[in-house]
């Protein structure tokens, strides 16, 4: 170090030193050293520069006493600068202090309230076991009294003993169960202990075991006490295996099998390739190997099946308390034009017959009368056409009473028959309405004469059947009639339970425009409300609205009550059991289900299962000629009646095929299939609509339209008789007997005939018999009369013949002549 103008320099030793000293600068006697590093200026002090009463410590006061450069206001920011940020970290130290205080607290605290629990729970177990030891001691006691009673007086040092004996329970039990009091406080100690040293608390710890989070139950901490106990004597903690009982339907993946019995997926894997099968989690098994796998790792099999999504529609068994009387379901049933409409119609006082085309029902009709007396009655009407055979016994199904209504100069006919057959097979009460007795001709003994033939004696030939006379166009007879339905009801006793969900009969279903599927139902049990929700066949839906026969709208309909449901998602079938279920999510189900197990039976009913079926099929199809027709109707009954009367048309040789039945207008989908297939269109009380009719001019498809299904089973059976093939009939016209044979050059052999019977024409079939024995049959080459030909020849005159590509022929020959015809054949 040396001086230079009153300036020290300081030289670093071999400039090993990261800086170096650039200069110095003084003030009086204390001297400051200024090192430039790389990275800042530094201003060192000299040792001993800054102490108290030195110029350093007031640089402020003192300007020769400051850093050159600096003025006073800079100084004194510095200074402020220095103390606030020191006043900062003394803030921070005693801020930091009291949260890590009050985190010790608030460990201390939880931990306090873990050991009050704890405690609590060894004095409750303590306690539960000194209670277990004290009515243990309490037992013994009171058999020891007993033997001591029943010992014999002599045995007096025996029953001295005895109570000893019986004390020694009593003051064993108490001191262990103090040594098992201390093994336990010693224990909890030890865990108390090892837990306080555990460390740091968490958050997981703190919510664990703090009041807020989620504590362990009872049976927890005991296995968890015990497995520890067992760890801790040296055996081996097995997990106890908790049994399951697994669904298992027809086919499951793996995953989900492992699934419901909670093992690992990649254990049933593993134990599925053991039994030879190389699966993953995402293939699929068949119910028997998964069987095995449930069974390998110790639970339950408990078989399902699809069909189990139905048993969500439970029988519901009634208390007889919940019944309440309900109104009778009345069925009119009859020939064609036996009047039931008529009749009904002068029940409800309403013209419903003019509604209907040509004075025939074309549907099943459900309404509700009222009668005088304050009692209601529902009654349907069904269609009388032998074609609706399925809906009057459908009808028949859903009634409590039939009302078999006979004309009176008509008597009983082969519709009435059925009906009769109907109601016996529902097993139902009958009662006759002799129909139509205003007519000069009636004769209503005749109809109870005819009754008898078929097992139905009515009260007046001494039998059990109730018969009234009516007349629905007088009027006459209506209040017998209604009273004797209200008769054989009271007999009946009908009950129901309204306060349950419904349960009903879809009585006919339609597509109706602007309100889309509509179905109506008898409610059979319960009570329909507006927002059910149900399953009717394959099809479901939520009650939108209900409408009731006079078309006003009604929020719940109680049993024996008709009413329209508006909200199905399709057009159910007519017959269609009606149940409402808890969830849109049950009703989607059970619906698909059922579509898809009809789906099922219908490919299963068409298809060829071995190779001799399908060709006796394919043999059969070539056979067999088929007119194929669409179908639309406007209910679903209507259509499915009008197919069954299809089916019915046909024989060996032609049958008519319905390639589609449906229900609502004629569309151009309709259009485009019956182009396709060539087949005509039937609408049955629906139109074309616009673009409909244009596709249909444009392809030249044949739309039909009808309003009674005379007409279209008339037509069809017609049309389907086209597709028979002519009759061919033979008529024998006379009889030759060749009498010479000729040879002639460049024709061959020639025949020289007597005609015995007849006469022979040359455009006729011929048969050469020899001994009555057809040899030959053909047409003939030449026919000849002398030298000229001709067309014929009479009997008993003598001609020439000679056959086509046959020469055999001899005399005393028979040549038989006839003649074909073809007889256009028809469709019973």
């Amino acid at each position: 170090m040396s001086d230079t103008d009153g300036k020290k320099t300081l030289g670093l030793r071999g400039g090993s030193r990261p800086g170096n000293v650039k200069q110095s600068f003084s003030h009086g006697r204390t001297k400051n050293v200024v090192v430039e590093t790389k990275r800042k200026r530094v201003v060192v002090p000299k040792p001993g520069a800054g102490k108290s009463g030195s110029p350093m410590s007031t640089p402020a006061g003192d300007p020769s006493r400051r850093p050159a450069g600096i003025t006073d206001a800079e100084m004194d920011r510095r200074l402020k600068a220095v103390q606030a940020a020191k006043s900062r970290e003394v803030e921070e130290a005693a801020a930091r202090k009291a949260e890590e205080r009050e985190r010790a607290e608030d460990r201390e605290r939880r931990r306090a309230e873990i050991e009050a629990k704890e405690r609590e729970e060894r004095e409750r177990e303590e306690a539960l076991k000194a209670k277990v030891a004290e009515e243990e001691r309490q037992r013994l006691e009171a058999e020891q009294a007993a033997k001591r009673a029943a010992a014999p007086a002599a045995s007096e040092p025996e029953a001295a003993a005895a109570p000893r004996t019986a004390n020694k329970p009593a003051a064993t039990a108490p001191r262990k169960t103090d040594r098992e009091r201390e093994q336990r406080n010693t224990r909890g100690k030890g865990r108390e202990d090892d837990g306080r040293r555990s460390g740091k608390l968490t958050l997981n710890q703190a919510l664990r075991g703090g009041e807020g989070g989620r504590q362990r139950s009872m049976a927890a901490m005991k296995r968890k006490q015990e497995r520890a106990r067992q760890k801790a004597m040296g055996g081996s903690v097995e997990r106890e295996k908790v049994v399951r009982n697994v669904n298992l339907p027809e086919a499951i993946v793996v995953s989900e099998l492992a699934n419901r019995m909670a093992e690992r997926v990649g254990e049933v894997v593993k134990s599925l390739m053991n039994m030879g099968m190389m699966v993953t989690q995402n293939q699929t098994i068949d119910a028997d190997t998964a069987e095995l796998i449930i069974e390998e790792f110790g639970h339950k099999v408990v078989r399902v099946s699809d069909a189990d999504v139905e048993d969500v529609i439970a029988q519901i068994d009634d208390d007889e308390a919940d019944l309440v009387p309900r109104p009778p379901v009345v069925t009119v049933m009859g020939h064609v034009d036996h009047g039931k409409t008529s009749l009904l119609d002068a029940i409800r006082k309403a013209k419903v017959v003019s509604g209907e085309a040509g004075g025939i029902t074309q549907h099943i009709g459900a309404y509700q009368v009222k009668t005088e007396d304050g009692q209601l009655l529902s009654f349907l009407d069904t269609p009388g056409h032998a074609a609706f055979t399925s809906m009057r016994s459908r009808g028949a199904q859903v009634t409590d009473i039939v009302v078999l209504v006979v004309a009176a100069d008509d008597a009983v006919m082969p519709q009435t028959i059925e009906a009769i057959n109907h109601a016996k097979a529902a097993k139902v009460p009958m009662i006759v309405a002799i129909n139509k007795i205003d007519r000069p001709d009636a004769n209503p003994d005749k109809v109870r004469t005819d009754l008898l033939q078929h097992e139905v004696v009515v009260e007046k030939m001494s039998g059990d059947v109730q018969d009234v006379e009516v007349s629905a166009i007088n009027g006459t007879g209506l209040d017998q009639l209604l009273e004797a339905i209200a008769l054989q009801a009271e007999i009946l006793e009908l009950h129901a339970n309204p306060n349950r969900a419904a349960q009903g009969a879809v009585i006919e279903a339609k597509l109706d425009v602007g309100r889309g599927p509509v179905a109506t139902v008898l409610v059979q049990n319960g009570t329909l409300r507006q927002g059910d929700i149900f399953v009717v066949g394959e099809q479901w839906g939520k009650v939108r609205a209900m409408e009731n026969d006079k078309g006003e709208r009604v929020n719940d309909a109680g049993p024996s009550v008709p009413v329209e449901v508006l909200g199905l998602n399709g057009t159910p079938e007519a017959g269609d059991v009606l149940n409402v279920v808890d969830t849109e999510a049950q009703a989607r189900e059970i619906a698909d289900y059922r579509a898809n197990l009809a789906k099922e039976k219908r490919a299963a009913a068409g298809a060829a299962t071995t190779l001799e079926q399908l060709m006796a099929n394919a043999k059969a199809d070539e056979n067999v000629s088929e007119l194929p027709i669409l179908v639309k109707a406007d209910v679903q009954g209507s259509a499915e009646a009008i197919v069954q009367a299809m089916e019915k048309i046909g024989n060996d040789e032609v049958r008519v095929r319905v390639l589609h039945s449906g229900v609502g207008a004629i569309t151009e989908t309709d259009v485009g299939l019956a182009e396709a297939s060539g087949a005509p269109i039937m609408g049955f009380n629906v139109r074309a609509n616009a673009s409909a009719r244009n596709t249909a001019n444009q392809k030249s498809v044949e739309i039909r339209y009808y309003s009674v299904i005379y007409d279209l089973v008339d037509d069809v059976k017609a049309a389907a008789s086209g597709l028979l093939s002519a009759e061919i009939r033979e008529k024998f016209i006379g009889y030759a007997e060749i009498k010479e044979v000729f040879k002639v050059t460049g024709v061959g052999k020639v025949a020289g005939c007597l005609v015995t019977e007849g006469i022979a024409r040359r455009s006729a079939g011929v048969r050469l018999l020899r001994d009555n024995v057809v040899i030959h049959e053909g047409t003939l080459k030449t026919l000849k009369r002398f030298k000229d030909e001709v067309a014929e020849v009479q009997s008993g005159q003598e001609c020439g013949m000679a056959f086509e590509n046959y020469d055999d022929i001899r005399p005393a020959d028979v040549i038989e002549i006839f003649e074909r015809e073809e007889v256009t054949r028809t469709l019973d």
